[in-house]
């Protein structure tokens, strides 16, 4: 029994015996939303869209470019009355005869014409008949020399005659001018410059090499309000390459009391910056500003503690507002207790001071003391002057740099500095007593120097190895301690000599 085919088979029928039927047609589903992007617009049904509709009357109307402008038409139309002319044809599409061509050339005489003509290397090969001939010069007697000069002629003698008279003229001229010039006024003639010859030296550690290196770290301090006349104006050195410049507090006393005042930072190139002020200490005198600038010169800090009384000093700053200014001298002393008055009413400052002849003026303060390797011993502060407006007379202080830096470390970490007391109020001895030092006047109830037993009327000779010999001189001893450090004070009380241990407070 024959099987018959299955007409809901999937195989396609079979096309014959030697070949296989069509496969059957696989259409996958298109996805909606790139149809509606690569699919074609609404009413199009075609692969292109019609570039044209036609008329009503059955005409194609193209509207492929726009009408031609008027003022190009009417430069290329064809002239009036030639509508019906077109364009020419070949002759041989239309079947006329050709017109004979003229020659090149009709006169065979003609070589530049003829293209047979043979070259040569001479005139031209046929003249023309109408060319001119050149002139024969006329001959004569050519002119002389007097008739050109004179436009006649002229005896030689008297030609002669002429040439030594000039001479003459010329050589009298000269000696006439050799004798002005010789014998003019005694306060004029040629000068002999010796000049040197070889160039200014300066070696390594010469103070020009020291200003060089030390100068971009220092900076002019302009302090003023905004709206006024003028202002303060001082020094500061950076000590810390994330804008931290040290100065004196009363150069920014102003600013610290007025949110408004403005302080200005200018650079030894010429830059100028706004500063805020970080912290300050009025007891000491010194106060940090901070700038925003991307990598400055930074001050090397030397150890104060090092100097001896000799040593050579610089002093660089802006006295008296002349920028960049640098000064030189030794240090005359060491250690020297200092009270300055204070500015805007505020207390006197005391601290314990570099002395030194190096010129500080107005405007120096807050500036860089350096040593002889440019290296920060000391922040000038002040001067000893003979009168109140004065300038320096050698004398000038710098607080040391390691008790200033210690100062600048408590202000940049938390804005103020804590120091140590002891609770008392002294004045300096005075002279002819029998004991050098600072007086008890009264004593803080509860406060270290009551704890420890010291009453008033005692004298103060020593604070642990430092001696006393004034009231200054017992506050820098004092505040060379930390709080809460416990310290030996040596006092004279009723002709006898105690010493009594301390622990010290805070102000």
């Amino acid at each position: 029994m024959t099987e018959q085919p299955n007409a809901n088979s999937a195989q396609p029928p079979a096309a014959g015996d030697d070949r296989l039927g069509p496969r059957p047609l696989d259409r996958p589903a298109v996805d909606p939303a790139q149809e509606a992007v690569f699919g074609r617009p609404r009413g199009v049904d075609g692969a292109f869209d019609k570039l044209y509709t036609p008329a009503i009357n059955g005409s194609r109307n193209l509207d492929l470019a726009p009408p031609t402008p008027e003022s190009l038409a009417e430069a290329f139309r064809r002239p009036p009355g030639a509508e019906d002319v077109v364009l020419e044809r070949p002759r041989e599409a239309t079947g006329e005869q050709a017109a004979p061509e003229d020659p090149l050339w009709t006169d065979s005489r003609d070589p530049w014409r003829d293209p047979a003509a043979g070259a040569v290397l001479a005139g031209p090969a046929m003249p023309a008949e109408d060319e001119e001939k050149p002139r024969k010069r006329p001959s004569g007697a050519l002119l002389s020399l007097p008739e050109v000069l004179f436009g006649r002629r002229v005896k030689p003698r008297a030609l002669a005659l002429l040439g030594v008279v000039a001479l003459l003229v010329g050589a009298v001229g000269g000696l006439v001018g050799w004798w002005i010039a010789d014998t003019g006024s005694a306060l004029t003639g040629s000068a002999t410059i010796s000049e040197a010859e070889a160039s200014k030296e300066r070696p390594p550690g010469s103070i020009s090499d020291i200003a060089k290196r030390v100068s971009p770290a220092v900076v002019s301090l302009e302090v003023f309000k905004p709206g006024a006349d003028s202002g303060e104006q001082g020094s500061g050195v950076m000590i810390d390459p994330q804008g931290y410049i040290l100065t004196n507090e009363h150069v920014v006393t102003t600013a610290v009391a007025d949110p408004t005042v403005k302080i200005t930072a200018i650079f030894n190139d010429g830059t100028r910056t706004e500063a805020k002020i970080v912290g300050s200490d009025q007891k000491t005198d010194l106060a940090v500003v901070k700038v925003n600038v991307t990598n400055p010169v930074v001050m090397q800090i030397g150890k104060s503690a090092d100097l001896q009384v000799g040593d050579a000093v610089i002093a660089v700053g802006s006295p008296l507002a002349l920028q960049n200014s640098v000064t030189s001298g030794i240090v005359s002393a060491l250690n020297r207790p200092i009270t300055a008055g204070g500015d805007s009413g505020e207390p006197p400052v005391t601290y314990e001071a570099i002395q030194t002849d190096a010129a500080i003026n107005h405007g120096n303060s807050g500036g860089a003391l350096v040593d002889s390797t440019g290296a920060l011993v000391g922040i000038n502060s002040s001067i000893r002057s003979s009168s109140a407006d004065g300038g320096s007379i050698g004398i000038g202080f710098a607080i040391p740099s390691d008790y200033a830096m210690k100062i600048a470390k408590a202000l940049i970490k938390t804005g103020k500095v804590v120091h140590a007391d002891i609770g008392i109020n002294a004045s300096s001895t005075v002279a002819g007593s029998s004991t050098m030092g600072a007086q008890v006047k009264n004593v803080e109830a509860g406060g270290p120097a009551a704890s420890a037993g010291i009453k008033e009327g005692d004298v103060i000779t020593k604070i642990g190895d430092r001696l006393v010999r004034d009231s200054a001189e017992l506050t820098v001893a004092v505040r060379n301690h930390d709080v809460g450090e416990v310290v030996p004070v040596q006092l004279a009380r009723a002709g006898s000599v105690l010493v009594v241990d301390v622990t010290l407070g805070s102000d």
